[in-house]
């Protein structure tokens, strides 16, 4: 038997690594990728550090945790009514099959000012509109942000939870959401869905809606849990964390996004599932109270099998949608209001979301949901990939 021979040859790649709200990612130009699908995925995995049975992708750019553990890449539009095209590939920390099932739509905040400041979009000095063409989805996002000297501006007092200190805000509105995943906002056609299943102790109800992702909604209460534990409370009982996953993938299989629970398994990064409850005051992971008052419904995401330290944009716009369709399990759990916006409380802070819901003959339906983060270019140069050893 041969032994592979050694190699000092390391590969190098033009890439900026961004983050976007509360994620970071290496973005590529489509240009620099290889076109074939098996190279660039060793490409991302070796880039990020995946897999990493220890959890720290200390050989990559990856923190070791699904928000850290992202990729982008960026090409021309290949629709007359968008900017740019942008595919999101979410790589596992543990495995080695890169997850292109959903958007991340914090990363979609970093795609307008990447494709200003590398060329790819005019913009002159006020505010900037680039419309970006997620090929995830098929959806269009408008970024809105301020441009100064022919640059996006970084500096700003909004805040950004989950990100210390103020940024500048961009705006972004993801037009007609519905059905990003599935085809449909309801998948099942229905508000609140009985999942039962042998991997399933007992039946749960849960609200399986799409928009901008796919996401299993959950009372709190139905899970024996408060709907305020922490991220660590969360991943430190394994039993919840077991019944979550399960959960997901019953739901999985049951909107059609995979054969069976094992497909759905391996299928991790969507659905994501949601843990909703009713406010109350609470005190966040950075140590500060956030008052009853303060949000209008309670939201501890999961995804990866990890529980998220803020709630993951796609989720929070998800959430808002889910609050304005009458009978779901998060318009049971929400503060009464009048207005189409929605403040949503995480383990970080407070999120507030704009969504256009409306029900008409032919059922609910969604025209726009509007978010605000921040964004920031942090590292520009070469990605080092090594080269396959000669055989």
């Amino acid at each position: 038997m041969s032994m592979a021979a050694p190699t000092a040859r390391q590969l190098r790649i033009p890439a900026v690594f961004m983050r976007g709200g509360t994620s970071k990612a290496i973005i590529f130009h489509a240009r620099d990728l290889p076109e074939n699908e098996g190279e660039r995925h060793r490409i991302f995995l070796r880039a990020i550090g995946s897999p990493d049975p220890g959890k720290r992708q200390l050989d990559g750019m990856g923190g070791g945790v699904s928000s850290l553990s992202k990729i982008c890449v960026i090409g021309p539009p290949s629709r007359p009514d968008a900017d740019v095209d942008y595919t999101f590939i979410q790589i596992p920390v543990t495995t080695a099959i890169p997850d292109y099932s959903a958007n991340c739509g914090n990363m979609s905040s970093a795609i307008g000012p990447f494709a200003i400041e590398e060329g790819l979009v005019a913009a002159a000095d006020g505010q900037a509109v680039v419309r970006i063409h997620n090929t995830n989805t098929a959806k269009i996002i408008e970024s809105r942000f301020w441009v100064q000297d022919g640059v996006p501006l970084v500096e700003g007092h909004f805040v950004n939870p989950g990100v210390a200190g103020n940024g500048a805000q961009i705006q972004l509105d993801f037009l007609d959401p519905g059905g990003a995943g599935t085809g449909r906002l309801l998948p099942t056609g229905n508000v609140v869905d009985r999942l039962e299943d042998p991997i399933l102790d007992t039946p749960v109800m849960a609200s399986l809606v799409d928009a901008t992702n796919a996401v299993v909604f959950v009372q709190a209460d139905a899970l024996g849990l408060t709907g305020y534990e922490t991220p660590d409370q969360l991943e430190g009982n394994q039993n919840v964390m077991a019944r979550l996953e399960a959960i997901r993938c019953v739901a999985s299989v049951r909107i059609g996004l995979a054969r069976n629970t094992e497909d759905a398994h391996k299928l991790a990064g969507s659905p994501k599932i949601a843990v909703v409850a009713s406010p109350r005051s609470y005190i966040s992971t950075a140590g500060e109270k956030t008052p009853a008052g303060s949000f209008d419904i309670s939201v501890r995401m999961i995804s990866m099998g990890q529980a998220h330290r803020a709630v993951t944009l796609t989720g929070a716009m998800c959430t808002a949608v889910a609050s304005g369709i009458v009978g779901s399990c998060v318009a049971d759990a929400l503060r009464a209001g009048e207005t189409d916006l929605i403040r949503i409380g995480h383990s970080s802070g407070v999120m507030p979301v704009k969504a256009q819901v409306s029900h008409e003959q032919t059922g609910w339906s969604v025209e726009r949901v509007t978010v605000f983060r921040t964004a920031r270019r942090l590292m520009e140069g070469m990605i080092l990939v090594p080269q396959p050893a000669d055989d």
